[in-house]
């Protein structure tokens, strides 16, 4: 009960936030509103005070956002990547919450060093200079190892925990409110989505799991062109603590940063989107906070990621369906990608297949292969918004991470170039993939494991039947019911490697 009145108390206090700063409901929108929301408006702003009146509409929001604390922060650093939606202005008056917060006091980093490194400073820096980038979580600050090295060494906010902790549970109040209040809203599974941002910031609050994640990372962007990672200073990681090489280039956050000389935007905005989807297609594993306070850039089309407190990970089934969707719209094979979403779950059986797929074609020609800048991604979105309420689509909690981050990359993409087209961008990596996991040799192999596997569970559930198996009956005896399924398993798997073989030109029947 004392969890219910602390989390409604601070929702309430986030709806004053809002309402003082006029960022509710923003009295330069009101002519877009509709008419039965116009009364609430006025209404809400009764209670707005002098800081209403002290900028643009995004920039009283993003101030509000830093009263509110991390999860907000974290909510405003997501929109900020969307001019095409909110317009320019809006998010660059939200982008000062990348990195541009105010910084905690350099003695109280030190301090922190100390206790979460268990020694001096001195130790191991012979240089720790100010703070140069202070964010929701953390701040970031310059140093010099006794080998001469430049790293960033990051230090968590003071009390970060309880503060992240009281809008968790604020959200997790909400979510139940919305779920019981606005029946339509549980198809979006509010509380699931909660849960998933709970998990990942307590990830992000553990420093010791950020440097393994840069660890893995690194090791994973190694293998492709696009994007690179910092090395790890294990010496200078604690709870606390996480010491990295100092990352080349210019932050993207940076008005500098795109103005580099010999600086390819066209090539930089591509390697943006080909770096997230090659790590959430081939590896299952990817940076889940790609806005541009996390990268930097050098010329000619150069990306360093960092801060990796927050990864997502999808399972191999996930990865084939999201491949194959994606392969789908690049031939606009609408068909495909409608019976990939039926055979994933995505929408329930319930619904025709052929009607999802005309509902799909309504949504993808219109922008298939139009430059990113004559598109309105606000209207794509509540087109498929509007679509997913149609066919009863629930959201994936396993993919929320997944979603959030492809929305931050074209957001981002976009920046580096209004010209930048998603598809042709995704379409190298998708090919590969393609390529690689549905080829002839592949789908060979996974029938190979399939048969072990089928022909391991039998052997499992005739041992807890006092029996064993006999995969090839003796003359003598009757076919036991497990050794024909296996059989039968056998000759369908001989017969599909068999179509393989013949697909790859090994066998000429």
């Amino acid at each position: 009960m004392a969890w219910v009145f602390s989390s409604g108390l601070r929702l309430m206090a986030a709806g004053w936030v809002l309402a003082r700063h006029d960022a509710l409901a923003p009295r330069e929108f009101n002519d877009l509103l509709p008419g039965a929301a116009k009364p609430f408006a006025a209404f809400v702003r009764l209670f707005a005070g002098p800081e209403a009146r002290q900028g643009r509409p995004g920039e009283r929001l993003a101030r509000a956002f830093e009263r509110l604390g991390p999860v907000a922060i974290k909510l405003g650093q997501l929109l900020s990547t969307r001019a095409d939606i909110f317009g320019g202005q809006f998010a660059e008056d939200l982008s000062r919450l990348k990195d541009r917060l105010p910084a905690f006091p350099d003695a109280v980093a030190r301090a922190e060093v100390e206790k979460a490194l268990g020694q001096p400073i001195a130790a191991l820096f012979v240089e720790f200079g100010e703070a140069v980038a202070a964010a929701s979580i953390a701040q970031a600050h310059r140093a010099v190892l006794h080998d001469g090295r430049k790293v960033a060494v990051k230090v968590l906010r003071p009390n970060i925990e309880r503060l992240v902790a009281r809008d968790i549970g604020a959200m997790q109040l909400g979510a139940r409110l919305a779920e019981a209040v606005a029946p339509a809203a549980r198809r979006l599974e509010p509380k699931a989505f909660v849960g998933t941002v709970a998990r990942s910031m307590a990830l992000e609050l553990d420093l010791r799991l950020e440097a393994a994640a840069a660890s893995e990372l690194g090791e994973i962007m190694a293998r492709d062109p696009y994007m690179q990672a910092p090395k790890v200073v294990w010496e200078g990681v604690g709870r606390r603590a996480l010491t990295l090489e100092w990352a080349k280039g210019l932050p993207m956050s940076d008005p500098a940063a795109l103005e580099q000389p010999g600086l390819d935007r066209k090539v930089l905005a591509d390697n943006v989107i080909r770096a997230f989807l090659s790590q959430a297609l081939d590896h299952g594993t990817f940076h889940a906070d790609l806005h541009e306070g996390n990268l930097f850039c050098a010329p000619p089309h150069q990306i360093t990621a960092v801060d990796f407190g927050i990864v997502g990970r999808i399972g191999a089934p996930e990865r084939r369906y999201l491949a194959e969707i994606l392969w789908g719209f690049l031939r606009r094979d609408y068909q495909r990608v409608a019976e990939v979403h039926f055979e994933a779950g995505y929408v329930p059986r319930t619904h025709s297949v052929e009607v999802f797929a005309q509902a799909l074609r309504a949504v993808g020609e219109p922008v298939f292969g139009r430059p990113a800048h004559e598109v309105s991604m606000g209207r794509l979105l509540a087109q498929l918004f509007e679509m997913t309420a149609l066919f009863d689509m629930r959201l994936r909690p396993e993919l929320v991470l997944l979603q959030k981050t492809m929305v931050t990359v074209e957001g981002v993409a976009r920046g580096i170039d209004p010209q930048n087209d998603l598809w042709s961008a995704a379409q190298p990596v998708v090919e590969r993939w393609i390529a690689r996991e549905l080829s002839p040799p592949k789908r060979v192999a996974e029938i190979g494991r399939e048969v072990l596997v089928a022909v391991r569970g039998l052997a499992r559930w005739a041992e807890t039947q006092g029996k064993p198996v006999v995969v090839v009956p003796e003359p003598s005896r009757k076919p036991s019911a497990a050794a024909l399924w296996a059989l039968g398993l056998a000759i369908v798997a001989i017969i599909e490697a068999f179509v393989a073989l013949r697909e790859i030109g090994i066998l000429k029947l």
